[in-house]
């Protein structure tokens, strides 16, 4: 199982039934740009096909940021450009269906800032481990988006409706250790060092029980993201592509690269 050269935003190894999955732009801050999109969606769909024994996928990323989420620039591209309005949507909605009906565990192991896409792939898995002082976000309205990526549908599993309101209406970061009173984290640890190895030890304890028994378990909490997701995903992604198309996220993005506040006239 090795794709070799062919991949540019990530890296795939084996290690007996446990997979890690490993994003590999620590310059670019792992961000989840169109190309970074598009091989892990084909990353998941070639190890959902995998039949020779992988038991747990493990979800990690190199450098200091797990993954920055969405690139800044691209959003106010796509304010112009309709074509590339649905490419994020369908991209969107392909990415967050698969990772929410994925039939393999996954272990994340958060080491440093997750935000946006980046934070809500992390909160679509598994288990998620992270170093307390990692932070996390999903700060879409800041540049004047919709939380279409997935926020709409796991922060309020997770984190309760309250509290997804309360950070997704404003944006607002919080650390791993607040994440994990909230119930968006699992397993915390005290150093980016440490959080490989535990991801490690706990995958190793999943792909050690009866294989059938775990699989079984996940395909029916999946049922119940599914239909979670089937209420809300596609209409948040919709929403999404819509204010992408408003001078407020011209305005927004623009304010947020020229480091100002934004002046807004909600059209």
């Amino acid at each position: 199982m090795d794709y070799g050269d062919a991949l540019k935003t990530l890296r795939i190894t084996r290690d007996g039934g446990v997979v890690t999955v490993t994003f590999t732009r620590p310059d670019e801050m792992n961000r989840f740009d169109e190309p970074q999109e598009a091989e892990f969606v084909e990353a998941l769909k070639f190890l959902r096909r995998a039949d020779d024994g992988v038991r747990v996928i493990i979800l990690a990323a190199e450098g200091k940021a797990f993954s920055a989420g969405g690139d800044v620039g691209t959003v106010l591209a796509m304010a112009s450009d309709f074509a590339a309005r649905k490419r994020a949507v369908d991209m969107g909605l392909a990415l967050m269906s698969e990772l929410l009906s994925f039939p393999i565990p996954i272990v994340t192991a958060i080491q440093g800032a997750a935000m946006g896409l980046g934070a809500n792939v992390a909160f679509a898995t598994d288990v998620v481990v992270a170093w307390r002082g990692a932070r996390l976000a999903d700060p879409h309205v800041r540049i004047g988006v919709v939380a279409g990526d997935g926020g709409a549908v796991v922060w309020p599993l997770s984190a309760g409706i309250l509290r997804a309101k309360r950070y997704l209406l404003t944006g607002d970061p919080i650390t791993a250790e607040d994440g994990y009173a909230f119930g968006l984290v699992t397993d915390l640890v005290d150093s980016p060092e440490d959080v490989l190895p535990r991801a490690r030890v706990l995958a190793d304890k999943i792909a050690a029980l009866p294989p059938l028994a775990v699989q079984g378990t996940k395909r029916a909490l999946n049922r119940l993201l599914g239909q979670r997701a089937g209420e809300v995903l596609e209409l948040s992604l919709q929403l999404e592509a819509m204010t992408m198309a408003t001078d407020d996220v011209v305005e927004a993005t623009t304010a947020f690269l020229e480091k100002r506040p934004g002046v807004y006239k909600g059209q």
